[in-house]
């Protein structure tokens, strides 16, 4: 057995740990001041006030086990016991809009709203290649898994010809980090000789974006419970693709088994461009081409009137919210507080690191608390409900709950622990108000099914001093070749 405080980076079969307040985000927002969690491989066996039992600490087999699991003369489970105390241990946040390549072009455009911003970075975009996607895309989820992220949602839809293996790029950055990736084909066939918004050198066809989504399933969709790959087709934006291309993709995603995505209702801009060349609101044509459902999201949903909202709740769609990058870009604050008053499934994102610079995700826990108060009152946001967006919101919003998002027996033991007894924190009456309204603490340790990713902040599987080295040539490679 090993006994220590951060005892061992290694893999092993059961992880203890005791005497920190756990925060559940269960169905009841179960808490334990002075609790325990106890995960055997990648799910949780026991969560519960006080110390673990001791069958767990032991390293036995657990009670009611298969007959023969715990033979009198086996050899004793090996146990990573975690001393927990002056700690917060939550769920693995659950990160569900970001466009991962866009570390390497962080700081551009830094006074622009969303259109002008986008019109100044698609020429850079347009020049990514696989190398440099791979780059950004490891030295983007190091920061999130050090910010408590252990599911990394990603949406990528800009595909030079002839750039490589994009999503294969990202595939082995996650890989690298330790972290579950639910990556996007995206897509974009509106250029702006059609009266969309990028260059038409940065667009696809219909069919090759079709034909590429299709592919990107095949190769690495997995769609187990434990999955650390998941696939989702996303047409980028009622601005960058055609009608064609949103309603065959919702046809194509809702064929292959896997979840739909895109962003909407994300401007003023966006809503006068739908008004104008649909007639409708973004909300209204989204939903007459197929995309409005339980198997969809959309990230920001800034600008949705009472109907939208009322829409989203009634058929399940999902939102992925982005404070930070909504207030960087000017897009306004988001009706989080009336979209989950109505039922509507919202989690948390950090979107594109080039326009949320700081690339963390439990930054954005505080970050939804005081937009949604500044929105609809400071009785009308609570920390509990930041946290819950970023988990347990979050794994529903990616089709996920029943494995993520919560501290729960049977559930895949993805945590983080967070130390709340520092210089920051000490005395704080909650330690939830550590992550919902002080600074972020610092991440003690972090797990993804069991298996340490990060300890004492620092990343377990990677060099993250490595990476950043090759994102900051990466950055300086594609900017020469702008």
């Amino acid at each position: 057995m090993i006994a220590s405080r951060f005892a061992s980076a290694a893999p092993v079969r059961r992880l203890v740990v005791e005497g920190t307040h756990v925060a559940t985000v269960d169905a009841h927002d179960t808490e334990y001041v002075d609790g325990h969690v106890v995960a055997d491989g990648s799910r949780i066996v026991a969560v519960g006030p006080g110390p673990a039992p001791e069958w767990c600490t032991a390293g036995l087999a657990p009670p009611g086990s298969a007959p023969g699991a715990a033979a009198p003369d086996a050899a004793p489970i090996p146990v990573d016991r975690v001393d927990g105390r002056g700690h917060l241990l939550t769920p693995g946040l659950v990160n569900t809009h970001h466009h991962l390549y866009q570390w390497l072009t962080r700081g551009v455009a830094q006074d622009a709203i969303l259109f002008d911003w986008l019109v100044a970075l698609y020429p850079t975009w347009a020049r990514i290649d696989e190398s440099l996607v791979e780059a950004g895309a490891s030295a983007a989820i190091a920061v999130l898994a050090r910010s408590g992220c252990t599911t990394v949602g990603d949406h990528h839809y800009v595909f030079p010809a002839g750039a490589g293996d994009l999503l294969g790029g990202l595939v082995r950055a996650a890989a690298t980090v330790g972290v579950r990736l639910h990556a996007t084909r995206g897509s974009m066939d509106l250029g702006r000789s059609q009266g969309g918004l990028p260059p038409d050198f940065a667009v696809e066809t219909t069919d090759a974006a079709l034909r590429a989504g299709q592919e990107a399933v095949a190769r690495f969709h997995d769609p187990s419970g434990d999955a650390r790959v998941q696939i989702a087709i996303a047409p980028c934006s009622p601005f960058s693709v055609t009608s064609d291309l949103l309603r065959e993709s919702a046809v194509l995603g809702r064929q292959l088994g896997v979840r739909l995505h895109t962003h909407g209702s994300e401007t003023v801009e966006e809503d006068a461009f739908c008004l104008e060349s649909f007639g409708r609101t973004p909300t209204q044509y989204l939903e007459d081409l197929g995309w409005l459902g339980e198997d969809v999201w959309m990230a920001h949903c800034v600008h949705l009137d009472d109907h939208a909202i009322g829409r989203f709740a009634a058929t399940g769609t999902g939102v992925a919210h982005c404070p930070s990058s909504n207030g960087r870009l000017a897009a306004g604050v988001a009706p989080i507080a009336s979209l989950l008053r109505a039922g509507a499934p919202v989690g948390l994102g950090v979107d594109g690191a080039a326009s949320n610079e700081s690339g963390q995700l439990g930054t954005e826990i505080r970050q939804a608390v005081l937009f949604g108060r500044l929105r609809s009152g400071a009785d009308a946001f609570s920390v509990r409900q930041g946290l819950r967006l970023a988990t347990i919101g979050g794994a529903r919003v990616l089709g996920r709950d029943a494995d993520l998002g919560s501290i729960e027996v049977g559930k895949l033991a993805d945590l983080a622990l967070w130390r709340v007894d520092g210089v920051e924190f000490a005395g704080i009456a909650d330690p939830v108000a550590a992550l919902g309204l002080a600074s972020m603490p610092p991440l003690a340790r972090l797990w993804v099914g069991g298996d340490t990713v990060v300890a004492e902040g620092e990343l377990v599987h990677a060099d993250q001093g490595l990476l950043a080295e090759g994102a900051a040539r990466a950055s300086a490679e594609l900017r020469s070749r702008v």
